[in-house]
C-alpha cells in the first residue's frame, strides 16, 4: 500500500502492496485443498511457483522500469498483483489457481526491484536508508498480517482482501511525482526540476542539489544503450559483486528455510506445536525491523549489516544446538529453549538489517544507465536463491560467510549522494565526488 507522508519536505512512499501473498500459502493451505481436492504434491506447485512469477518479474524489471518510468512500473505490478488475487479468488480448479500465484508473483518480482530505486531517488542522502527500509517494514507488517487474518477467514476472503493494498497503491500513484533522477536522464529538464522541487518542498532551494543530478546524469549520456554483459566490465565489477553478493548471502544464509519450516522445527525440537513458535517470531520480527529503519541513517549500512550477521550465525548455531540437546538429553526442556531462542534471534537479527540493507544498498551503487539491465541481474539472484533455499532446507550447513563479505567489499552508503557512491564503485569515473 503506498501512503503519502509529508517528513522534513520529503513525500515518503511506504508500500506493501503485493507482498501480502508472501504471507498468503501459509494459513490458505488446509481450506484450499479441501475445497479445491488439492493433492498434497498440487499445492505444493501452487505455494513454490510465487518465486517462479518473481523470476519472470525480476528479468524485465529494470528494462520496464528504465522505459516507462518508475511510477508507470509501479502501475503495472499492481495489475498483475489485483489479477493475479482475483483468479485466486474465483478459481475453480488447481489451473487459475497456479496462474494467478504465478501472475502475483511476477508483480511482485518486478516490484521488489522499482520500489526501493524509486525511493533511493526522490529522497536527500540524509533520510535515504530509512526511508528504503520502510519498505521491508512494510512488507514484515503485510506477511504478518495476511498469518494472522489467514487463522480467523476463508482463502477466497483473503485474496479478496489482498486487491485493497494494490487498489490503494494505483490511486497513490496518481499524486506522487516521477523519479528527478529518471526525468533527468531521458531529458525531461522542466518536469525534473518540478519534480525535484515538489519532493523536497516549496521555498527550499534545490540548485545544488539539481546540478548535481544533472552533471552526472551528463556523464553517461553519450554512452551506449546498456547491456547485461555490460555489467562486467572493469567499471561496474565492484558494484555488481557487491549487490549479487549481498542478495546470495541474504538468501543462502537460510532466511527462507527458517520462515517456511519454522513450525516444524519447533515440533521437531519437542514443542506440542508449532503455532506459539509462530506467533513469538511475528512478535519479534515487525519491532526489529523498526529499530533497523530508525538506526539506518544514524549507525550506517555496514554495522548494522555486520551486526545483523552476526545475530543470524549466533541464531543457527544455538538451533542447531537444540537437536543437539534432543539427542544427548541434556536436560529437560533445555532443547526446546535453544530452538525457540535461535530462532527467536535468527529473526529478529535478520530483520534487523540482512532483510532490508541488501535492497537499499542495491539501489544506490548502480549508475543511472546501469540501473536497469543491474537490477534486473541482483533481483533474479535474490528470487533465484529463495527458490532453491525454499527447496534445499540446509540452512544449519551453510557457514555464515557475511561478516568477512560485507567487511572486505560493501561501501558505506549512509551520508553520501547517489552520485558520490557511484563515483567510487567506479575507478574510470573523474568526479569531484570520487572518494
Amino acid at each position: 500500500m503506498l501512503r503519502i507522508c509529508r517528513l522534513r519536505g520529503v513525500e515518503k512512499p511506504r508500500t506493501s502492496s503485493g507482498f501480502i501473498l508472501v504471507g498468503y500459502s501459509s494459513p490458505s493451505q488446509p481450506g484450499i485443498m479441501r475445497d479445491l481436492n488439492l493433492s498434497l504434491a498440487e499445492y505444493s506447485v501452487f505455494g513454490s511457483i510465487l518465486t517462479i512469477g518473481a523470476m519472470l518479474g525480476a528479468i524485465v524489471s529494470g528494462t520496464v522500469a528504465d522505459r516507462v518510468g518508475r511510477r508507470s512500473a509501479m502501475a503495472i505490478s499492481d495489475l498483475l498483483c489485483i489479477l493475479g488475487y482475483l483468479l485466486i479468488t474465483f478459481s475453480q480448479n488447481s489451473w487459475w489457481l497456479d496462474i494467478g500465484r504465478l501472475s502475483t508473483g511476477c508483480g511482485i518480482g518486478l516490484l521488489s526491484y522499482v520500489v526501493p530505486v524509486y525511493i533511493s531517488e526522490i529522497t536527500p542522502k540524509n533520510l535515504r536508508g530509512g526511508f528504503a527500509t520502510v519498505n521491508q517494514f512494510m512488507i514484515c507488517c503485510g506477511a504478518s498480517l495476511a498469518y494472522v487474518l489467514g487463522t480467523f477467514i476463508t482463502w477466497r476472503t483473503l485474496a479478496i482482501i489482498g486487491v485493497a493494498p494494490c487498489l490503494l497503491q494505483l490511486v497513490g500513484l496518481l499524486v506522487i511525482p516521477e523519479s528527478p533522477r529518471w526525468l533527468a536522464r531521458f531529458g525531461h529538464l522542466g518536469e525534473f526540476e518540478a519534480a525535484l522541487q515538489k519532493l523536497r518542498g516549496k521555498g527550499n532551494d534545490i540548485c545544488d542539489e539539481a546540478a548535481e543530478i544533472k552533471d552526472f546524469t551528463e556523464k553517461f549520456q553519450h554512452l551506449p544503450k546498456s547491456k547485461m554483459l555490460d555489467l562486467f566490465q572493469k567499471d561496474y565489477i565492484h558494484a555488481v559483486t557487491v549487490g549479487v553478493g549481498l542478495m546470495v548471502l541474504q538468501q543462502f544464509g537460510g532466511v527462507n528455510a527458517i520462515c517456511f519450516y519454522a513450525s516444524e522445527i519447533f515440533v521437531s525440537a519437542g514443542f506440542s506445536s508449532g503455532s506459539t513458535g509462530m506467533l513469538a517470531m511475528v512478535a519479534v520480527q515487525i519491532p526489529m525491523t523498526g529499530l533497523g529503519v530508525l538506526l539506518m541513517d544514524k549507525s550506517g549500512r555496514r554495522p548494522l549489516l555486520m551486526v545483523s550477521a552476526a545475530g543470524t550465525c549466533l541464531g543457527c548455531l544455538l538451533v542447531g544446538f537444540s537437536f543437539l540437546a534432543k539427542e544427548g538429553h541434556w536436560g529437560k526442556d533445555l532443547n526446546i529453549w535453544l530452538a525457540l531462542t535461535g530462532i527467536l534471534i535468527f529473526g529478529g537479527s535478520f530483520s534487523l538489517g540482512m532483510g532490508g540493507i541488501p535492497w537499499v544498498i542495491m539501489s544506490e551503487i548502480f549508475p543511472i544507465n546501469m540501473k536497469g539491465a543491474a537490477g534486473s541481474l541482483v533481483t533474479l539472484v535474490s528470487w533465484l536463491g529463495s527458490w532453491i533455499v525454499s527447496y534445499a532446507f540446509n540452512f544449519l550447513l551453510v557457514w555464515n560467510s557475511y561478516v568477512v563479505f560485507v567487511e572486505r567489499l560493501v561501501p558505506e552508503t549512509k551520508g553520501r549522494t547517489l552520485e558520490e557512491i557511484q563515483a567510487s564503485m567506479s575507478s574510470s569515473l573523474t568526479s569531484p565526488f570520487h572518494k
